[in-house]
């Protein structure tokens, strides 16, 4: 053999060798992670149905051979579970059959679940919903957990006491960060980053109902206006039967909804004319949550001028999540009084105005911090002229809505890498 073939092979069979010990050290060192994540937080809302999704495909996109234990809320609604068991077959299941803030013991499904997570990862949602399993967590485990974009403004002794055990603490938008920062002010340092929402990061779909959808309401590809309405306080009385407002509190939010109701949807119903006589497109008015079903006819179709009604459909019956998100995917633009309908709509390509109302928390920084200042309107400050110039805009020139959204979503990737980098440093 002649030396300098001699080497050659030499070289190889080192650097194979060598490949297969790194291999071989990774394996005895590092594996791949193992999540709890609490999230499902009720199904009657697309929105609160789109966290636990969009944290699942995030993870999976940042541990591609990530193995994930589910313990949520609430999946047991309107075919909730079934789609998440469709679209993520590997996913793990602790299931309890206490709902809510409900005390929890350690049975021994649970302490099987917990001894095989690395970390628990609380999802995204207006608060941290789960105090009582993150208690048992502390209580059993020396493993960190982290919140992954919450809106937490709470002045309470303990959910400052969670923040403080927490290994990270992520916003879903920047109003709360600085509290959250204030409140670590005298703690051990950790991460505290914004995490847009993890609705931001959804990527399931129905397509097949979408083009059902569209077919029985004469809908065609990029050429229809997806409209959500709004009352100023979700009336959770009618929502959930068992709610526990008394009479007082919801004689409060009927006089607030019955104060704001039409003059909030003569914007709505002002974009929907503009829409309909400058394009010749039709419409389609959705729910994000069960109850907007209700008030679609008196507050957005029944008004309308006569020219208009046969160019405006209705959904009559409530869809999840995988289904909003293929028909928003099909959609010209999404104008909307419900945040999470623009967030599903922007996580699939297509653009989305927020007519927010200040009763909504605040959420709807985020759109503010992703760049999309343009795309919020605060309802009190607008009419539905300025709505529809805007979307006029976009008619007008549809490629620059484009670029701006692709902008958006970088942002929101960039800030989705920060934060599983720190993730990462913990796994």
């Amino acid at each position: 053999m002649h030396r300098r073939q001699f080497h050659r092979d030499l070289g190889i069979v080192t650097a194979a060798t060598l490949a297969g010990l790194r291999a071989a050290w990774a394996g005895t060192l590092r594996r791949s992670p193992t999540f709890l994540i609490v999230s499902g937080w009720q199904t009657v809302n697309i929105g609160d149905i789109a966290h636990t999704p969009g944290l699942l495909a995030l993870v999976h996109r940042y541990f591609p051979d990530a193995t994930c234990h589910l313990w949520p809320r609430d999946v047991r609604g309107h075919g909730v579970e079934d789609m998440l068991r469709r679209h993520f077959p590997r996913l793990q299941w602790l299931k309890t059959d206490i709902p809510y803030e409900g005390a929890f013991t350690l049975t021994p499904e649970i302490r099987a679940v917990f001894d095989r997570c690395d970390i628990l990862l609380h999802g995204s949602g207006p608060k941290i919903f789960e105090r009582s399993r993150l208690r048992l967590w502390i209580e059993h485990t020396g493993k960190p957990y982290g919140v992954c974009g919450v809106t937490e403004t709470r002045d309470d002794p303990e959910v400052q006491h969670l923040i403080e055990r927490s290994a990270f603490f992520f916003t879903r938008e920047t109003a709360s960060l600085q509290l959250v920062r204030d409140r670590l002010r005298d703690a051990k340092p950790r991460p505290t980053d914004f995490f847009p929402d993890a609705t931001f990061g959804l990527r399931i779909r129905d397509d097949d109902r979408a083009a059902e959808i569209l077919g029985r309401h004469g809908l065609r590809d990029g050429e229809f206006l997806c409209v959500v309405s709004r009352l100023r306080y979700t009336p959770y009385h009618k929502v959930h039967a068992d709610y526990g407002w008394d009479a007082r509190k919801i004689a409060e939010v009927e006089a607030a909804n019955d104060r704001y109701k039409e003059q909030d949807h003569r914007k709505l119903r002002t974009v929907i004319v503009n829409w309909v006589r400058a394009t010749g497109r039709r419409v389609l008015l959705c729910p994000e949550m069960t109850y907007e079903l209700d008030i679609m006819d008196e507050l957005l179709f029944d008004p309308l001028p006569a020219d208009v009604k046969p160019m405006v459909s209705r959904l009559t019956a409530y869809w999840i999540t995988d289904t909003a998100a293929a028909v928003y995917a099909r959609a010209f633009a999404v104008v909307s009084m419900e945040c999470h309908s623009c967030i599903i709509a922007c996580a699939n390509g297509t653009p989305a105005f927020y007519v927010r109302q200040r009763e909504d928390t605040v959420k709807g920084q985020m759109f503010y911090d992703i760049g999309l200042n343009d795309w919020v309107f605060e309802i009190d400050q607008v009419e539905g002229e300025d709505v529809w110039r805007a979307l006029r805009g976009l008619v007008d020139d549809p490629a620059a809505g484009v670029a701006r959204l692709a902008k958006a979503r970088r942002a929101v990737d960039r800030q989705y890498d920060r934060c599983f980098r720190a993730i990462r440093r913990l796994v």
